[in-house]
């Protein structure tokens, strides 16, 4: 993965308060606190909660229970759940997302979608909002961005600096929804920017989300963004083909809690999936075990 010589300021752990957290976030939380350790970087606790129809105040205990459970340790971020209510919820941070939609909307970069999430899933279905060039207060329209196949270069920890083009399912992808919060990729690039994050540990699920938001920073001039370091890791899986979701309760921590797992099996678990040789019962395990 890396010879470690790399030296970094911050990374962070950036849950979404949807659901209970599952094994899959377990392993992503636990790498990035690793290579957090290993690489001499500050841990931010970041909760994404611009989805406010998932939401719920249950799920966000879930977060610090969680990580609790893990002896996972932040050094920035909220302590607590009422905490992050009053101090760190993305609502806090909107006077930071809206100038940038603004910046979009003044440059005649995006375009109001009236589609459904329904409509965009029909086979065949091809959306014609950008040639209708409906007005960006549209009601319930989302704005979409207007993109073109111009590559974009990521740094990798794995692999250095690399090439990619926006994948299709990318295209014209949305920054700010119906609801008129920022979207999933503006508002987790301008924290990341505004925060000053430089090592940015994912899914490999989120892969293309890593493409769009390099794509979306050269389009807003973010270019210190460009130059953080990012590493996707494997996903657990269920029966080695489908993602770990939040609704998969067999899975989710909390269910695994009830029935007496204690964080050692989930430690030792999280350096199976990892090919990790020697047994983990914990953060210092894996923290060792990636140095080898």
């Amino acid at each position: 993965m890396s010879n470690w010589g790399e030296k970094f300021r911050l990374t962070r752990i950036a849950p979404t308060p949807s659901g209970y957290l599952h094994l899959g976030n377990a392993l992503s939380f636990v790498l990035t606190a690793a290579i957090a350790k290993n690489t001499n970087a500050s841990l931010l606790l970041r909760i994404d909660d611009l989805d406010r129809d998932r939401v719920e105040s249950r799920y966000v205990e879930d977060v610090f229970e969680t990580l609790k459970f893990l002896n996972i340790q932040w050094q920035i971020g909220p302590g607590s759940a009422a905490e992050f209510q009053n101090q760190w919820s993305q609502l806090q941070r909107l006077e930071l997302y809206n100038p940038a939609l603004d910046e979009l909307a003044k440059r005649k970069l995006v375009f109001a979608c009236t589609c459904s999430r329904k409509q965009l899933q029909t086979p065949g279905y091809i959306c014609k909002c950008a040639e209708s060039s409906y007005p960006l207060n549209t009601p319930n329209s989302a704005w979409r961005l207007i993109t073109d196949n111009e590559p974009v270069s990521i740094n990798t920890l794995a692999n250095g600096r690399v090439e990619f083009n926006l994948p299709s399912e990318m295209k014209n992808f949305i920054v700010r929804k119906k609801d008129g919060h920022s979207a999933y990729q503006l508002s987790s690039l301008i924290d990341d920017v505004h925060f000053g994050v430089d090592l940015i540990v994912r899914g490999e699920d989120l892969w293309p989300s890593t493409i769009a938001q390099h794509y979306l920073a050269r389009v807003l001039d973010l270019y210190q963004f460009s130059n953080a370091t990012f590493h996707h890791h494997q996903l657990l899986t269920v029966n080695g083909v489908d993602k770990l979701s939040k609704s998969a309760g067999s899975t989710s921590l909390q269910y695994l809690r009830a029935q007496g797992a204690t964080s050692a099996i989930i430690y030792n678990k999280i350096g199976e999936t990892l090919g990790l040789a020697a047994p983990c019962a914990d953060l210092a395990d894996i923290s060792n075990s990636l140095l080898l």
